[in-house]
């Protein structure tokens, strides 16, 4: 009995394979007028945002700009870019590059591969490198939108010439800011994170950190956000200032060696001086002999030094102290005690 030889395949036909090669170059045409329509989009609204920041006394320029990551991304890459506002800060990289995928347009990573320079007004330039500086920027309709920074294996460098920075290297920083739920209201949420910083201290913290590394956290709480904008970063604190804007601090610290200082609750404002204003309940670890460094370098006098010291023992259990850091008229003070002048906020003009 012999087996029937199968039946032989049947071959499309011409016509069904011109139409398939004929709808996928549609597809392919369609997605690159897609993606020059987004490419030269990103193009104006990127020269729209430097004019709006121009027109409100902002200093923006680059000197080379590149649009390119087709066929999934828009890739932008701009040399030698700078902005600066009107009291004197300003942030510059020599290369500054954004990257934003086709399906999601309006979240963008930005990355700063050579590093970058933030000026103070008064301290000068500090050059910031790393093994990792990049940020993100999502929800821009968002008041504020979301933003996060991170870096990794960061060094701070002040310019010739420039003011000493506080912080020398970092093994890592992060910073996010986002806004609050709509059940909330008008609030924003702040978060800061230093890890294994090396740092100039002095006074307070710096005798007894020594060597040693140092670490920051902060989780505040800025009511009336939507109110914090203006001209320049003293002008935006005044407007969020006068809505009556006030940071809710839910928890921070700083470790510096053997001292620490834990923010457990607080509320804090700007002062028409440009200062802190508002008090903070803190606990205090080897407090005494913060107080008496400080005394021995001359920063508070000796009398202060011993009037604080007696508080925080008061209040001391083991080796912590609960105490209330005030800062008012210009003047930080431990219970009742001044012992420095308030952080400054902003420079007056």
């Amino acid at each position: 009995m012999s087996v029937p030889d199968p039946s032989a395949p049947r071959k499309l036909s011409p016509l069904r394979i011109y139409i398939a090669f004929g709808i996928a170059l549609v597809a392919i045409i369609a997605w690159t007028a897609a993606w020059f329509w987004a490419r030269n989009e990103a193009q104006a609204r990127l020269d729209a945002g430097a004019a709006a920041l121009r027109a409100a006394g902002y200093e923006v320029a680059w000197k080379g700009r590149e649009i390119g990551g087709y066929p999934f991304r828009l890739n932008v890459t701009l040399t030698d870019a700078r902005i600066r506002d009107r009291s004197g800060w300003a942030l510059e990289a020599p290369e500054l590059e954004g990257q934003a995928f086709m399906h999601a347009p309006t979240t963008w990573l930005l990355a700063a591969p050579q590093g970058l320079t933030f000026v103070r007004p008064v301290g000068g330039p500090v050059r910031v490198t790393g093994k990792l500086i990049r940020a993100s920027l999502s929800h821009l309709t968002n008041t504020p939108p979301n933003l996060s920074f991170e870096g990794e294996g960061l060094t701070f460098q002040p310019a010739a010439g420039a003011q000493p920075f506080g912080l020398q290297a970092a093994e890592r920083v992060e910073f996010h800011l986002r806004q609050a739920p709509a059940e909330v209201g008008d609030e924003g949420g702040v978060w800061l994170s230093v890890k294994n910083g090396k740092a100039q201290l002095s006074g307070l913290l710096g005798r007894i950190a020594g060597e040693k590394p140092i670490s920051i956290e902060w989780d505040g709480r800025m009511s009336k956000i939507s109110a914090f904008r203006g001209r320049d970063w003293p002008g935006a604190v005044r407007n969020w200032t006068a809505a009556g804007g006030q940071m809710s601090v839910k928890r921070g610290g700083l470790t510096a060696g053997d001292a620490l200082i834990g923010v457990n609750s607080g509320t804090l404002r700007v002062g028409p001086d440009g200062r802190a204003v508002g008090v903070l309940d803190v606990s205090l670890r080897q407090a005494p002999r913060a107080l008496g460094a400080l005394s021995a370098t001359g920063t508070i006098p000796q009398d202060r030094a011993d009037a604080a010291t007696a508080v925080a023992q008061a209040r001391q259990d083991g080796d912590v102290a609960r105490a209330t850091i005030n800062f008012e008229a210009g003047q930080t003070t431990l219970g009742p005690v001044a012992i420095a002048p308030a952080p400054k906020v902003y420079e007056p003009n």
